[in-house]
């Protein structure tokens, strides 16, 4: 076995579980980071056109746009469960043909995926919420999206499948050189010019073109290190195998896993679809009453600010969401090659030391937030009236937040263990059976304060879910545990 392959077998099963988890998670924390950097990027540099409706018209396709991921998910959480797993037995023929049999299903999903959605794209627009004056700015987008389709799936599947061979690093750079590319491009493509400098001033299709040649540039440096000599994964089509339960495995734990980005999409639709109902008179009504003194001095009435504000508003948060994502994807091929080589003491001193940074993280994280929420806002908008609504939305979002990473780290540890059917439905309950009914109940009892809390209400639903769901998977490990095991 290769060098590189050694080091990993060694991470994964003898260095002491706070170092294995800080060098399999921090580099997916920083590739995280630099995602919600590209992500204030490109917004803010859309905000610079001065046009909400753009601003707003991009939120709206990012639902759609989130498809693509989520298939990407399949593969990707999916394929680096299975492959972890594999990895603990010493199935490394197993793993080149986990690795194949991602890559392969991966580019034709995204082929596949591109031609439905250009195919469709009228009837697309109409059901996630477009308005008159953002029909064509989303749809401007999300046909360039389209085309692309095939890089943004297998670029969100091998960041995956590559942290679940152990290289973490080469993960996060092939996901920060990429994301790097996307932010030199959007001034680009988005502006017609930057301190006096004519650009190319493509407005929303620039963003999605910059999207797309990011995601390109990130794929081929995955390619580039499968076929250097470092790396136990294949893509060659000779290693390429759906039989044998390759492709069952992949699926039963990927599903679950891109149905918590497919819920997602929807969720952002239906929020965005009831927020379309608002205007700014209904803002600034006595309920209301921080917004009165933003509203009440001749600014325009416009049906986009309250899906731009919670557009903003989503974005800013991203930051505390992917931190503590990152951790939990972090620790998952830890868990699944102690699972799958029977370490179940070690997998338990895994997951309680991730549990235990991301409530430290998401409480360092609010604590910034509250002191200086204004000023995050107004990184992504230079509305006045998108910036007062979407500080509300941001406070409101943060309620969840120093403790949304126990969710995480349980459900990818669901997932890296191969339990499809607790993954499932955690998958299925945080922005799906909890939140749906929710944001449709309070919406009706309290009107624009029950769409913006809804998504926290229901965090804190799915943690007591997860816990109850864990603690019972923890009493199974216990039971089968190796004696002497570290």
């Amino acid at each position: 076995m290769e060098k590189n392959n050694q080091k990993n077998i060694e991470i994964f099963e003898n260095a002491p579980v706070p170092s294995a988890v800080m060098k399999m998670a921090v580099p997916t924390v920083l590739s995280m980071i630099v995602t919600v950097l590209y992500n204030m990027v490109d917004a803010f540099f859309v905000g610079l056109t001065k046009d909400a409706s753009k601003f707003a018209a991009v939120n709206i396709a990012t639902p759609v746009f989130l498809f693509f991921m989520a298939a990407g998910n399949i593969y990707g959480m999916g394929g680096s469960s299975f492959l972890s797993r594999a990895l603990g037995e010493k199935k490394f023929q197993k793993v080149k043909n986990i690795s194949s049999f991602s890559f392969y299903a991966g580019l034709l999903t995204g082929i596949a995926g591109g031609i439905i959605m250009l195919t469709f794209m009228n009837p697309i627009l109409n059901a996630i919420g477009t308005t008159e004056t953002t029909f064509q700015y989303t749809k401007d987008y999300l046909s360039v999206i389209s085309f692309g389709g095939p890089f943004v799936v297998l670029a969100n599947a091998f960041t995956n499948i590559i942290r679940g061979e152990g290289e973490s690093k080469k993960s996060m750079q092939g996901m920060m050189i990429g994301t790097v590319v996307n932010i030199i491009l959007d001034p680009i493509f988005i502006l017609d010019e930057l301190f006096g400098i004519k650009l190319l001033g493509m407005g929303v299709k620039g963003a999605a073109l910059a999207t797309v040649i990011g995601n390109a540039v990130t794929i081929s440096m995955y390619v580039i290190h499968i076929l250097s000599k470092h790396s136990i994964l294949s893509i060659n089509i000779k290693d390429f195998k759906a039989k044998d339960g390759i492709m069952k495995q992949v699926l039963i734990i990927g599903l679950p896993a891109s149905l918590t980005n497919i819920l997602m999409s929807m969720s952002n639709i239906l929020t965005n679809k009831l927020l379309s109902g608002y205007y700014f008179q209904e803002v600034t009504s006595p309920s209301l009453l921080p917004f009165i003194t933003n509203f009440s001095n001749g600014v325009p009435v416009f049906a986009d600010v309250p899906t731009a504000g919670m557009g903003v508003a989503m974005k800013a948060n991203m930051l505390t969401i992917f931190v503590q994502l990152g951790i939990g994807m972090g620790i998952s091929p830890l868990i699944g090659y102690n699972y799958g080589s029977r370490n179940f003491k070690r997998l338990k001193s895994i997951l309680k030391f991730a549990i235990f940074l991301n409530i430290l993280a998401g409480t360092l994280l609010t604590s910034v937030y509250f002191i200086f929420t204004k000023p995050i806002i107004s990184i992504f908008s230079r509305d006045a009236a998108v910036v007062a609504l979407g500080e509300i939305m941001l406070r409101a979002l943060m309620v969840s937040t120093p403790v949304i990473g126990i969710l995480f780290a349980l459900n990818f540890a669901f997932q890296a263990m191969g339990k499809g059917i607790q993954s499932l439905i955690l998958a299925v309950s945080r922005q799906g059976l909890i939140f749906f009914p929710l944001i449709l109940i309070l919406n009706k009892i309290t009107g624009l304060y029950g769409i913006i809390y809804a998504q926290p209400v229901a965090d804190i639903v799915s943690i007591i879910m997860a816990i109850i769901m864990f603690s019972k998977t923890a009493k199974e490990l216990k039971t089968n545990s190796i004696p002497g095991a570290v």
